[in-house]
């Protein structure tokens, strides 16, 4: 049984461990690497480290739709793909006598992209899950062999969940991986009026509206946690909330409901207070533009001090 994987990111590699350990790796297939950080360092990816240790054949097509001859000429007999950040071409996915699985971090047909995790998230679901599934020339439209679910928990991030579901996608993709081989196992097509989209993260995304409802914002806090990151202004300078919570309650508009959305109510031990839309944001970790993070508890008893008071409106400079 020669297989070849595919996958680029930290969540893939943990499938591609427990994958060489059991079966034959005849070859990995990576993105190519990229530059990183504001240093713009050119980067290899997690899969391809994981390769380079495993003293695996590497690949790194520029474009798979056209290049991929390297990878027929492996001969495969199953590829397996787990977050690889392009779609296989046809003649990939029918040459190998077992065609190509795909790992996906989602209950498909939910959330079918690029971003399920983080769309999960940011859209406030209480569930998400790992499907296996049989690759389709259309994205995560393919059958379905097995899914098992997830709770998200009320502080979740994407940091968090990432690797809880690259866990729960090893071990599901392991206890069925034989029987999918043998033909014991079937796939079951999906139900198309259920489809909906997890497409990738956009950079204008990661700017905050504070006139949004607070509990929106905070929850795409934490899917842009811990990369991008969201982000206001704090004069000219671009201010990331790496982390906050949202307060509420029946004291809050009362107090603060003429005040414009976006201004810093209060500073209080552990964060600044920002209005928006339905009630207060607490940033609780903050990061100013050429800056390290840090806890806001820190950045107000230092540079923050001069920077941010009361009244204080964050928003895009005019």
């Amino acid at each position: 049984m020669n297989i070849v994987f595919m996958g680029t990111p930290e969540f893939s590699v943990p499938i591609l461990t427990d994958l060489a350990e059991r079966y034959t790796i005849v070859g990995i297939v990576t993105q190519p690497d990229k530059p990183v950080g504001r240093k713009r360092i050119l980067s290899a990816s997690p899969v391809k480290n994981e390769a380079l240790s495993l003293g695996l054949t590497l690949l790194q097509p520029q474009r798979i739709r056209v290049d991929y001859d390297a990878i027929l000429a492996l001969n495969p007999d199953l590829i397996i793909t787990a977050a690889y950040g392009q779609i296989l071409p046809k003649a990939l996915l029918e040459r190998p006598r077992y065609g190509a699985i795909n790992v996906h971090a989602s209950l498909l047909p939910k959330l079918r992209g690029g971003a399920p995790v983080q769309r999960a998230i940011e859209r406030g679901h209480k569930t998400t899950g790992i499907t296996i599934m049989k690759m389709a020339t259309k994205m995560d439209a393919g059958d379905i062999y097995a899914q098992k679910a997830i709770a998200i928990e009320k502080d979740e991030t994407s940091g968090t969940l990432f690797p809880k579901l690259s866990q729960l996608g090893r071990d599901l993709l392991i206890e069925v991986l034989p029987s999918i081989l043998s033909g014991a196992l079937t796939a079951t097509p999906q139900n198309e009026d259920a489809v909906t989209y997890a497409y990738n993260l956009k950079p204008e995304e990661e700017y905050l509206d504070f006139n949004q409802p607070g509990e929106q914002l905070e929850a795409k806090i934490r899917a842009f946690y811990p990369e991008p990151s969201t982000y206001t202004y704090l004069g000219e300078e671009k201010f990331k909330i790496r982390k906050a919570e949202f307060f509420n309650c029946e004291s809050f508009f009362p107090l603060h409901g003429n005040k414009a959305n976006g201004e810093v109510l209060k500073i209080i031990d552990n964060g600044i207070g920002i209005k928006t839309e339905t009630g207060a944001l607490i940033a609780t970790e903050v990061q100013l533009q050429g800056r390290k993070a840090m806890a806001a508890r820190d950045f107000m008893n230092g540079i923050g001090k001069a920077k941010i008071v009361p009244g204080l409106i964050l928003k895009k400079p005019v």
